[in-house]
């Protein structure tokens, strides 16, 4: 029996050893994987903390009869800024009028009330939220790079630091939220279309050349982006005429801006009907941002510009620097397309801002303007770009409405 025994004992020995092996490595592992130094890791990467999606009620979205774009400026000094000048540290010195010596702050405490309905509060976690896995990319000129600029100012405060990364790789700018992988874009094109212009930084603004049929080269960058919002108009309203190319690179014709306008948004559109997947991205346009040149158009009589103007225009108001013809070739494009194109059309509630642009706060080929230029305000104010916060924020929280309309939960 003794014997029997002995030769069991030995038969299971391997058995044993084999089970001691697997526990001991099943706990090595265990204890890698705990560690975070695992191969697994090394190769494949570490797993994301599962965060609680954000829901969206029914209440958090816009009654889809409501138009947003008719309504009036209101006082709001409690809620509004959104976000202060000095907590952004991506804001650039051509839109920090404060620190550059603005005396009032006036221009950012005004709410735009849409008159039949209530335009939904930001929510920076829901966007962020919506754009998980995502990419947002704003196209066009230094207007649209200041919407890029509120954009990222609405959303990074509530990403904490190391999470959230900026680089500027040109003609693009990318801001990334780490935790939902979603990235916030700016991609420097002024006419859409290519050009001699389309430089990040080294752009001639004076000399313009605009090839109206071209636009494979920024549309390589632009293909598969989740959002895209896309904006041109001040470039092109230099001159009445404008020089282009259409077909050969070489046969260089004088165009009228608005047929020339039309040509391009024309190819913008077939570009868009050849690449786009409407099932997966999103499209959107912005109208045409207005300027405020000129004071007799609101104060007759008067001779200057935005300079020095503190409150918003009261009553109906449409200034000469927005272009109708340039409207009515953008409406008929839209209507024509294949697929949707969602046009948010902001000029005329910012026609009204006369008093948000950086005047002679702000830089002038790329330099703050000097003491004898802000003493010039006739010839030095500009009254093209807006002071942030301020006005480009509204026409973020516009944006992000129209993308928590068709944002979907999933449970």
């Amino acid at each position: 029996m003794k014997g029997q025994s002995a030769e069991r004992i030995q038969s299971l020995f391997p058995v044993l050893l084999a089970s001691l092996l697997v526990l001991g490595t099943a706990q090595l592992v265990f204890d890698s994987l705990k560690s975070g130094k695992s191969y697994v890791f090394r190769y494949y990467g570490k797993p994301e903390k599962l965060r609680k999606s954000v829901f969206v009620l029914p209440e958090d979205r816009m009654d889809e009869s409501c138009n947003l774009f008719e309504g009036q400026w209101v006082w709001d000094n409690v809620s509004y800024p959104l976000y202060e000048e000095n907590s952004c540290p991506y804001l650039v010195k051509q839109t920090t009028c404060l620190k550059n010596g603005r005396p009032d702050s006036f221009y950012q405490n005004w709410r735009w009330q849409p008159h039949a309905c209530n335009l939904p509060r930001f929510d920076p976690l829901k966007l962020l939220d919506i754009l998980r896995d995502k990419r947002l990319m704003f196209i066009g000129d230094s207007v649209q790079r200041a919407q890029f600029e509120s954009m990222v100012c609405l959303v990074q405060s509530v990403i904490p630091k190391g999470k959230k990364s900026f680089k500027r790789d040109p003609p693009r700018k990318i801001f990334k939220a780490k935790e939902y992988n979603a990235t916030i874009e700016y991609y420097w094109a002024p006419f859409i279309v290519e050009s001699i212009s389309d430089h990040a930084t080294n752009h001639t603004v004076l000399k313009r050349l605009v090839n109206l049929d071209s636009i494979s080269k920024h549309g390589k960058s632009w293909e598969g982006v989740d959002v895209l919002v896309f904006e041109s108009y001040v470039w092109w309203m230099y001159r009445p005429q404008i020089n282009a190319t259409y077909g050969s690179m070489e046969d260089v014709q004088e165009y009228n801006v608005t047929t020339a306008y039309r040509i391009a948004m024309e190819t913008w559109g077939n570009w868009l009907e050849s690449t786009i997947n409407p099932h997966l991205q999103k499209v959107f346009f912005m109208s045409m941002s207005p300027t405020h040149l000129w004071s007799w158009e609101w104060k007759p009589g008067s001779r200057g510009n935005c300079f020095n103007e503190s409150y918003p225009i009261q009553g109906s108001y449409w200034g000469t620097g927005s272009n109708l013809a340039i409207m009515e070739i953008l409406h008929e494009v839209l209507q024509d397309l294949k697929i949707n194109v969602t046009f948010l059309n902001i000029t005329q509630l910012s026609e009204y801002r006369k008093d948000a642009h950086t005047t002679v706060f702000g830089e002038r080929r790329g330099k703050l303007l000097t003491e004898e230029q802000r003493a010039d305000p006739l010839n030095f104010a500009d009254c093209i770009h807006w002071c942030l916060p301020g006005v480009p924020d509204t026409w973020n929280e516009i944006l992000y409405a129209y993308l928590l309309q068709s944002y979907q939960n999933f449970l």
